[in-house]
């Protein structure tokens, strides 16, 4: 790659950041050595903490890049505060401190010239000498520059450690003047503690800090953590013998001390230990189980069976009505029949306390949960209608004509993940109907499922061929698994109207094992790409340019792009770039903010990859919509409009909460319904085609569904059943079970 030399000390101001790897602290920058003209030195290596604007004494050594020329690669840098006023201006405006953005700099450095840093330092007050700064903004930056100080601080510790910039101003806002201190002796906390801190990045520093590798509070730690992987993964609890192997492999120890330090993990109840049935019914395992997973799933069985087996009845008047009139009644206020199985369904809905309606797209599960709200609200019961997101609770108030709001605005979830609403004080509702249930991941239903009062009906909607929750569990699943307790219909009649639809009718056809059909319809098509790379520029062609010409549709707001992965030139973190650029691209009148490797601009379409308890009205959660509205380069702030028309203000240190949304996973698509959604399918993807997935991103589309890629790939992924189980053991408590 780069020839090497000996070691060479560079000076020069940080201009700007062209890429940067959070998690490695790879960094690509380009840097001002003084030479003029704009000529501008490229330097590779660690820069965390580094911003524009910065001075940097660099030590490393000279090399050169086939495509890119001469380059400096940085081993380790120290900072400078700059000495011209040219630099302390660019400096002062590059974001670091806020309050300060390149308009005031210039005023600010116009007025005390080269002594403006000491000044900052030392007698922050005169700041109101200069024109427009009043006492307000001038205690903000004294206030921003000392807490800068004190980052610094931490960042200089920090970066001897490989840590990030985002992640190392997260640690400062956690710990404080702790920060040093929690770092040097517990550093296995971050993990638990600060979001982005994975147990990788705890493990690294605490090997940095001189923690033994078979320090006992590693290995827990590492349990932890492989548990905690688990359930990203979907899993509730990992059967112990998979937990010790894949805990021996990552911690690189003896099985004995892992086996030791996962019974001293359980008697201090940082785990639970339990025999219940195999992923597939198969033999009993024992299951170890993170705490919260453990209490949810035994709290969702048993609130169910008490929903199940109250006597109270909060909507009595169904027990004993005249079907054949109310139905007539019905079919009069809806202009429409219900067929037997819909009928079957709104009945169950109205006289069960808990009740499942499953099925396909066309099969009429909007409508029957219309005639079940119809019918209630004409008994005067008290409905509440909520989904898992804001797109989702959009289209049920629209469908219902009453208003439905997402789960976790229903149960106003505060700071910590706890409800205002729970068992011991239910949600004032006679009727909770919940429509997507296939997101509901176990902790949101347990939560959910607490908050309804004893007596009332829960209903629960959803597809359960769709993929399953991105959270852990796959609750639809077992509340619909065989000989369960939970009555259920469903649905499996097409209707006429859907089945003229391409759509439709392709998403049964790949449900059912069959190929897609791909010519001759005028909703579904089919783009043949062969290799990855040139689908993935067909997908970006058709979804800025092809579909908005022939379809009129808006490229932001109707189309999205759903991808199998994220990694790969298909996936959608290298099609986000690409769409970008078509759709919003550079100008010189639009500001813009360089996080990371990302470049957000206003009018770009954004997602939120956490949930914040802290941000918005009632929290912001992962997977919310929305778009970039405004950028305050001076107040480093940009606000988002979500998709559930609130408007969200994000400082710049919290972008990596951020990502952009032209194209997402299929998997963070779920719930969401788009009026065109554009599918890039390539053997590229492999390993992750499978018949739900296909499916699931298929029945995302209202009006329209384009397929990029390869027939081959399509095949592969028709063809191939979602192979294993999630680790759950709900379908078994709520079947009463006992191990023998």
């Amino acid at each position: 790659m780069s020839s090497v030399t000996g070691m060479a000390v560079v000076e020069g101001v940080l201009e700007r950041i062209t890429y940067a790897n959070e998690e490695s602290g790879y960094t690509v920058a380009r840097v001002d050595t003084g030479r003029g003209g704009n000529d501008l030195l490229t330097v590779v290596g660690s820069l965390l903490g580094a911003q524009p604007g910065e001075s940097l004494r660099m030590e490393g050594r000279w090399g050169s890049h086939p495509q890119y020329g001469k380059q400096f690669t940085v081993e380790n840098y120290t900072t400078v505060l700059p000495a011209t006023i040219q630099g302390i201006r660019r400096y002062l405006g590059s974001g670091l401190i806020k309050g300060i953005g390149p308009v005031f700099a210039d005023r600010i450095t116009r007025h005390f010239g080269a002594d403006t840093l000491d000044i900052i330092e030392q007698d922050p007050k005169r700041l109101i000498e200069v024109p427009g700064l009043g006492p307000k903004r001038t205690k903000k930056i004294a206030a921003a520059w000392e807490e800068q100080k004190a980052i610094k601080e931490v960042m200089v510790f920090l970066q001897g450690v490989g840590v990030s910039t985002s992640i190392a101003v997260r640690i400062y806002k956690k710990y404080e003047d702790a920060s040093i201190s929690v770092v040097k002796n517990q550093p296995y906390r971050l993990a638990a503690d600060v979001w982005g801190i994975g147990f990788l990045t705890a493990d690294r520093i605490a090997q940095a800090v001189g923690i033994p590798h078979d320090s006992p509070e590693r290995v827990k730690a590492g349990l932890q953590y492989a548990l905690s992987q688990s359930t990203d993964q979907g899993h509730c609890f990992l059967p112990e013998e998979r937990l010790i192997a894949d805990s021996v492999k990552l911690l690189q120890v003896d099985t004995g001390l892992v086996i030791e330090c996962l019974a001293e993990l359980i008697a201090e109840e940082g785990a639970v230990r339990e025999r219940v049935p195999g992923p597939d019914g198969g033999e009993p395992v024992a299951a170890v189980y993170l705490v919260p997973f453990h209490r949810a799933e035994l709290s969702l069985a048993a609130q169910i069976g008490r929903l199940l087996r109250t006597a109270e009845d909060r909507m009595p008047s169904f027990a004993d009505v005249d079907w054949d009139r109310a139905l007539r009644w019905l079919a009069g206020r809806t202009g429409a029949e219900l067929a037997p199985e819909q009928q079957e369904a709104v009945k169950l809905a109205l006289t069960s306390k808990v009740a499942v309606l499953t099925g396909g797209p066309g099969c009429g599960k909007s409508f029957t949960v219309r005639s079940v709200v119809e019918l209630a609200r004409a008994k005067n019961a008290k409905v509440v209608l909520a989904a898992p997101t804001g797109r989702a609770a959009k289209r049920l108030a629209e469908l219902t004509g009453a208003e439905a709001s997402t789960v976790h605005r229903l149960l106003e979830l505060k700071p910590g993940g706890d409800a205002a609403y729970d068992k011991d004080r239910p949600l004032d509702a006679d009727l909770v109907v919940v429509d997507e249930a296939s997101m509901l991941d176990l902790l949101l239903a347990n939560k959910l499922v607490k908050a309804v009062a004893p007596g009332a009906h829960l209903l629960m909607v959803g597809d359960v061929d769709q993929l399953p929750s991105v959270g852990a569990g796959e609750v639809l699943r077992d509340l619909l698994a065989e000989g369960g307790p939970v009555p259920r219909v469903r649905l499996t009649r097409i209707f006429r109207q859907a089945q003229e639809s391409g759509v439709v009718t392709n998403a049964h056809r790949i449900n059912s094992g069959s190929h897609p059909l791909t010519s001759g319809l005028d909703d579904f098509f089919l783009f043949v790409e062969e290799e990855t790379e040139d689908a993935g520029r067909t997908t970006v062609d058709v979804a800025a340019r092809r579909i908005p010409a022939k379809f009129g549709l808006d490229p932001r707001r109707d189309i999205q792009v759903l991808a199998p992965m994220h990694r790969g030139p298909a996936g959608a973190g290298h099609l986000n770039g690409l769409l970008q650029q078509a759709i919003t691209p550079a100008r010189p009148d639009l500001p813009e903010k360089r996080f990371g490797g990302r470049v957000f601009r206003v009018g770009d379409k954004v997602t939120q990859i956490r949930n914040n308890y802290e941000k918005g009205a009632n929290g912001v959660f992962n997977g919310t919509v929305g778009v970039v509205t405004a950028l305050d380069l001076d107040e480093q702030s940009l606000t988002v409009r979500t998709d559930e028309d609130e408007e969200v203000s994000y400082d710049f240190d919290e972008l990596d909460e951020l990502a952009h949304a032209y194209a997402v996973t299929i998997h963070r698509s779920q719930g969401s319904e788009y009026p065109a959604v554009v599918i890039p399918v390539t053997t590229g993807a492999w390993m992750m085609l499978q018949r739900n997935l296909l499916y699931t991103a298929v029945t995302r589309a209202k009006k329209l569904v384009v397929l990029v890629g390869s027939r081959k790939a399509i095949g592969q992924a028709v063809r191939t059943v979602s192979a294993g189980r999630r680790c759950t053991a709900l379908a078994h408590r709520l079947a009463g079970g006992h191990l023998v």
